[in-house]
């Protein structure tokens, strides 16, 4: 029997407690003897690791992921007790080097520059964690699982010595960013032994598959950094599409790209990441013209899922649009009809973003409108790569909030309030803390209210609930196009599952954990117990699936979950109603949500407004 691929990266892992675990779980589920052997042992735990991560299910794969997250920081992210002085000493010389005199830190300030480091490092993990288990990521999940493994032992990478340095226990710096040109080379490398021992005799492979994972992948980044793009001017070119499930256009796709998309670094650079893309459906590639007028520079990116539109990658940093590919991106999605709507509002605020780039160049003053949209009042800013449009924050910088806010909100500065001594009838927006009590004294004319401006917006609609039964919202959702998970159907059906007799009209109030005043995780009850003090109350169970069929408009990948009291699936779990809105529309599903379930600072719950006892 051939190797399976991890045993010749890593030929202890056959014997590793996880691995013996994964066995004995597999021989209890079959009642079937997994025999001693390495790569039948490693397949088993493989399995394991697949139905949790990988599952093929959206809906139980990003319950599993939420399930583990905390543990995976637990495991990972550094710990308060173990930030060198090192660091702090580099902090006071920075300090001193910008003008200010620091002899020390004070203990509030330390804890605020481990907070922001800890916030770093889970920010950096979880791209990783979101990108290795994405479905439409071609990477077969043996090489998944290695990466993973691999690149949470390694710090930054280093460009002026071409090489990572090794994670310790006291590693402040944020884990790697992701390469995902080089990660697809590593697994042509790694390929080409997967089935054959026998290759490792070619001196070239035998040479690149002894180095570390970290060598190779340090490697292949350091010449993705040095490639140039060609003849960049130039916008003129075609399109040219590749066919599905053909092999000899899959070559031509990976020979086309290779080493021509600079630091943005596709991952169909890569031999079997090209491949496994052609298997997923057509891919389309726009090329710009060459000084002898042929198409060779890859600018643009199509990759179709099946009928669907999967990704839209361009050569910007984390693979954004180029403002001046635009008009070519939007000629083509015209041919897509339907399905590229979601794409067509990405265009069109990467097209906005680019006016007010040459609005600021040019000295011209932002509207209301300009303002509005810079600051996301009404919806975020979605962009074609895999972070958010660098030139918001560019946009945002140096600008005045406390004016931009007057204009904004029109009004005077005495109008807002920032403490709730300050709110009065003429009170237009709150910006400030939330305190015991405070929804009873925010009073229903002020429509703005934040935590923080811009970004901390405290959302607050009202909806009808009550009067209808489990059937008929299960109806209605099915006529509207909502999809409804099989857990979220059995909380309907389930006999804790009672709506209100009779209609009537509930103010719900969206907040973040961090807005409840929780500067890291908390558990549900925590959070619970916090949104009664500031003067909420639990959501009636109906009230999820009727703010289901009221929200339509929801943003593209926002998921929000309700405050209520647990219902247990058919699993026999505890949990709360999830709304959300991806690729497959708009969703009601299940979370689970223990009393002590761990909640992340950015998780936005839904509570009912209580009303005033007076």
């Amino acid at each position: 029997m051939e190797k399976h691929p991890l045993h010749l990266k890593n030929p202890e892992l056959q014997t590793s407690p996880e691995v013996q675990r994964a066995v004995e779980r597999e021989q209890r589920h079959t009642g079937e003897k997994v025999p001693n052997d390495p790569t039948q042992r490693i397949e088993a735990y493989m399995d394991r690791l697949e139905k949790i991560f990988l599952n093929p299910d959206e809906r139980k794969r990003e319950r599993n992921l939420e399930m583990f997250r905390d543990k995976i920081y637990d495991a990972l992210i550094i710990k308060r007790e173990n930030f060198p002085d090192s660091y702090f000493e580099l902090q006071k010389r920075i300090a001193r080097e910008r003008g200010q005199a620091v002899e020390e830190i004070p203990e509030n300030v330390r804890e605020q520059m481990m907070d922001v480091a800890i916030e770093d490092q889970k920010a950096s993990l979880d791209v990783w964690m979101d990108y290795l288990t994405e479905e439409d990521v071609a990477y077969p999940p043996w090489f998944k699982f290695y990466v993973w493994n691999q690149v949470t032992k390694l710090s930054q990478f280093d460009k002026e010595l071409g090489k990572f340095k090794s994670r310790t226990e006291s590693t402040v710096a944020r884990f790697p960013d992701i390469n995902r040109a080089a990660l697809a080379k590593v697994l042509d490398i790694y390929e080409k032994v997967k089935t054959d021992n026998k290759n490792l005799k070619d001196p070239e492979i035998r040479e690149n598959f002894s180095k570390r994972f970290s060598n190779l992948y340090a490697e292949f980044i350091a010449g993705s950094l040095a490639s140039r793009i060609e003849n960049k001017e130039e916008i003129r070119g075609q399109w040219i599409k590749y066919e599905v499930n053909d092999p000899a256009a899959a070559d031509k796709l990976w020979q086309s790209v290779e080493g021509k998309t600079g630091g943005a670094g596709w991952c169909v650079e890569g031999k079997a990441t090209a491949h496994s893309y052609n298997k997923q459906g057509d891919f389309y590639v726009y090329y710009t013209y060459d000084q002898d007028k042929n198409p060779t520079q890859p600018r643009l990116a199509i990759q179709m899922t099946g009928n669907q539109i999967g990704q839209i990658r361009g050569l910007l940093p984390h693979q954004g649009v180029e403002p001046v590919m635009q008009e070519a991106l939007d000629n083509k999605l015209s041919e897509f009809g339907g399905e590229a709507d979601a794409y067509r509002k990405k265009s069109e605020d990467m097209r906005v973003l680019t006016a007010l780039e040459k609005k600021r160049e040019e000295g011209v003053p932002f509207t209301k409108n300009d303002l509005i949209l810079l600051y996301e009042i009404n919806g975020t800013i979605e962009g074609f790569g895999y972070q958010k449009d660098p030139r918001i924050a560019e946009l945002r910088q140096g600008r005045n909030t406390e004016e931009d806010m007057l204009v904004i909100f029109e009004c005077t500065r005495e109008e807002i309030a920032h403490v709730p001594s300050q709110i009065n009838e003429n009170t237009k927006a709150y910006v400030g803390q939330l305190e015991p009590g405070i929804f009873q004294r925010l009073l229903e004319n002020i429509e703005h209210v934040y935590t923080s401006f811009p970004d901390k917006k405290i959302r607050r609609e009202n909806i009808d609930i009550g009067g209808k039964s489990a059937e008929q919202l299960i109806s209605e959702m099915e006529a509207a196009s909502i999809n409804i998970s099989d857990y979220a159907k059995s909380m309907l059906k389930n006999r804790e599952f009672v709506p209100g007799k009779n209609p009537e009209e509930a103010t719900l109030i969206r907040l973040t954990v961090a807005d409840l005043g929780f500067k890291s995780s908390a558990t549900t009850d925590q959070i619970y117990e916090r949104a009664q003090i500031l003067g909420l109350e639990l959501c009636p169970p109906d009230t999820g699936p009727n703010y289901r069929l009221k929200y339509r408009n929801q943003p593209l990948n926002e998921w929000i979950y309700m405050g209520m009291k647990q219902i247990s699936d058919s699993d026999g779990y505890p949990c709360v109603f999830m709304l959300g809105r991806d690729g497959g529309g708009l969703w009601l599903i299940d979370a689970w949500a223990e009393p002590d379930s761990e909640w992340d600072p950015g998780d936005e719950f839904v509570f009912r407004l209580r009303k005033s006892e007076s």
